[in-house]
């Protein structure tokens, strides 16, 4: 056969597979794999069972190159939802806009749907964003129940883009903005104390950021007390979900919250590029049209998102990586990651210079933890230790800004991270305290 021939007959197949996946529904993913049966018994029998969470980690290809104690920034596509990506990025390519036209919206409201069950919303209670930044710009720029002399009121462990979004409110709005500090150590009396404190010493306020799990720590909030205490004083709250669905076990409504952003492409484990926001129903009209948008009438929530032309492929994908995080299980992804935390966690309490910032305190943890070395509150001071993990241990690790008492360095497992990286991690940390030589 000539090389023409050859190439034409590839040609040929190529198109015929796309084209047949290009008319297949949008359809419940069944995943290859086949993971075995959840484990039985106590959370913790649950938890640390080697051999279910082995074949989990085999969903995952991961480069050997450096432990990634980063994943924070973003969550790996386990295989079948990268697999689910190619897919669908091979389909658009292919039909392009003959799909867009004719296709896209009942798919995209199909996607929508499913989070919405998944989350325990209606499906006219979500609009799928590019993120939770977006989705929280969104909720914070629009809301429109303030006036000139109110107050807006947000803590130093709230996302950075988020406290600018708050801190835009004063021209934009005319208000008082005011931020306060979480205290450290963190536990949860002391937190709720400093929320009633800041919010008895601003009595203007009439909106609150509100973050459920901290990008900066991984304190987790108790969003709800803080959210009802907040209500009963004429208050609304916007919460960040950014980190917490699917690192937490929850439905929205746990969250006691009228507005709430969230993200699908960090522990869910959809492609970059995907989050939605949430309004209850009933309070929909506190929150503006996106830009004046006129694709979709005012009482529908996705004119509160008008962000153009996505990347259809991620959307399409989202239900595939809402499929394997539904068959893994919310509580049990919750046990596992706060058992790969705590394993690590004990261990280095027991170093030199360590100072823990996320506290042991039931249900105040996920996955995240940070850190800092005695005395070492500067960023320099915390860059030279996250070159010295990554250097000198291969161990990736980011430095997090903005706590009170100084900067820290943040650690993050996955559900690929299994107990030998955890000893890897912890004996990095003893050589640089030098609580042993190395």
């Amino acid at each position: 056969m000539h090389l023409t021939d050859t190439i034409s007959s590839a040609r040929r197949w190529i198109l015929k597979s796309l084209a047949a996946a290009a008319v297949a529904p949008l359809a419940e993913p069944a995943f290859a794999e086949g993971l075995p049966a959840q484990p039985t018994g106590s959370a913790v029998a649950r938890a640390t069972d080697k051999a279910y969470w082995a074949e989990v980690k085999r969903l995952y290809a991961v480069t050997p190159d450096i432990v990634n104690f980063e994943n924070g920034y973003w969550g790996i596509m386990a295989e079948p939802v990268r697999r689910e990506f190619i897919r669908q990025s091979d389909m658009i390519n292919y039909q392009n806009t003959y799909y867009a036209r004719l296709r896209a919206g009942a798919d995209f409201e199909a996607v929508r749907a499913k989070v919405a069950e998944a989350v325990g919303a209606l499906p006219e209670e979500i609009a799928l964003t590019r993120g939770a930044t977006e989705a929280l710009q969104l909720l914070i720029g629009g809301y429109n129940r303030l006036k000139p002399g109110d107050g807006v009121l947000y803590a130093d462990l709230d996302y950075d883009s988020m406290q600018y979004a708050m801190n835009a409110l004063r021209a934009r709005r005319g208000v008082d903005v005011v931020k306060f500090d979480v205290p450290e150590p963190a536990t949860r009396q002391a937190v709720l104390d400093a929320y009633v404190r800041a919010i008895e010493a601003n009595p203007k306020t009439r909106l609150l950021l509100l973050t459920h799990v901290s990008h900066r720590t991984g304190f987790v909030m108790p969003v709800a007390e803080i959210a009802r205490m907040a209500k009963a004083k004429g208050i609304d709250t916007i919460v960040d979900a950014a980190h917490s669905w699917g690192q937490i076990d929850f439905k929205v409504s746990a969250l006691e919250a009228d507005f709430v952003g969230f993200n699908l492409h960090k522990w869910i484990g959809a492609p970059l590029g995907v989050g939605f926001l949430y309004i209850r129903k009933d309070r929909l009209a506190a929150i503006d049209r996106d830009m004046g948008d006129e694709d979709f009438a005012e009482s529908d929530i996705r004119s509160r998102v008008h962000t153009g032309t996505v990347n259809f492929a991620t959307v399409l994908t989202v239900p595939t990586a809402v499929a394997l995080h539904q068959e893994i299980g919310a509580a049990a992804k919750q046990a596992r990651l706060r058992y790969l935390r705590d394993y690590w966690v004990s261990r280095a309490r027991g170093l030199k210079d360590i100072e823990i910032l996320t506290p042991d305190e039931v249900g105040s943890y996920g996955a995240i933890t940070s850190f800092r070395l005695a005395g070492r509150t500067s960023k320099a001071d915390n860059e030279a230790t996250v070159a010295k993990l990554r250097d000198g241990h291969k161990i990736l690790t980011v430095r997090r800004a903005g706590v009170a008492k100084g900067q820290c360095i943040r650690v993050t497992p996955a559900l690929f991270t299994d107990e030998a990286d955890l000893d890897r991690l912890v004996e990095a940390l003893a050589v640089i305290t030098g609580t042993k030589t190395g």
